[in-house]
């Protein structure tokens, strides 16, 4: 079995990948102007409308109203990030800090309201655990 994608549901879908767009620099591929894809080496987070859950089970999920998932990216340096991206991200939820995990961590929200995670491994025991998983 192959993990492939995240897909976040929306009322806004081309306000949501836009914002996708500038905060991974990753461009969007879009299939309908309900659907597109941000693919990255690693995973592709996929945007689609409220419209496309009708195809699926109308009703089974319902956009900015997620109080459980964390969308995470790996990044080189997240307090070069912090800087790029406080200008567009708004409230911060936790600015740069070291978790006990050994992850250098920045949590701010989309504008749908999701978690977004920003990471670095930075403890030796965190960048070995990353290597190994390439």
């Amino acid at each position: 079995m192959d993990f492939v994608s995240i897909r976040i549901i929306t009322d806004a879908t081309q306000r949501l990948v836009a914002f996708y767009e500038h905060v991974t620099g990753v461009a969007a591929t879009w299939y309908t102007e309900d659907f597109a894809e941000l693919t990255t080496p690693s995973c592709t987070l996929a945007i689609a409308h409220r419209r496309t859950m009708e195809l699926f089970a109308a009703g089974a999920a319902h956009p900015a109203d997620n109080h459980s998932i964390i969308v995470e990216f790996r990044v080189s340096d997240v307090d070069a990030e912090y800087r790029r991206l406080a200008p567009v991200i708004g409230k911060v939820v936790q600015e740069p800090t070291t978790m006990p995990w050994g992850n250098r961590s920045l949590l701010f929200r989309d504008p749908d309201g999701n978690l977004v995670n920003y990471f670095t491994p930075v403890s030796p025991e965190a960048i070995n655990k990353f290597d190994r998983q390439r």
